[in-house]
């Protein structure tokens, strides 16, 4: 029997659960650099409040969660959030590749 693990490609999470998650992996890096939360805090130019509440909640000003993922060496991860998704045919390519895309958006 064949099982697939994860038919939606698109895992469904609120900004909440996204927001804990990431929190969640920031710790661990943390903690796999043998950091303490102090450590991290002196490093990143993040006051230890924040990264505490960061911790516990998930919740961070975007400007702090560059600065920690810079002290923590994953800033680049960053680079990559909004980028163009890639085109899974010809159609989606030329379409894609358009010179005379609209500058702002109309709605």
């Amino acid at each position: 029997m064949l099982i697939m693990a994860n038919l939606n490609p698109y895992p469904l999470r609120t900004p909440e659960e996204a927001a804990r998650e990431l929190a969640d992996k920031a710790r661990r890096l943390r903690l796999t650099r043998n950091w303490k939360q102090a450590t991290l805090a002196e490093r990143s130019g993040v006051t230890l409040a924040s990264l505490r509440r960061f911790e516990r909640t998930g919740e961070i000003s975007l400007k702090s969660l560059l600065r920690l993922a810079f002290a923590l060496g994953r800033l680049d991860d960053f680079v990559t959030v909004f980028e163009e998704p890639e085109a899974g045919s010809i159609r989606q390519l030329e379409m894609l590749s358009r010179a005379d895309r609209p500058k702002r958006g109309t709605q």
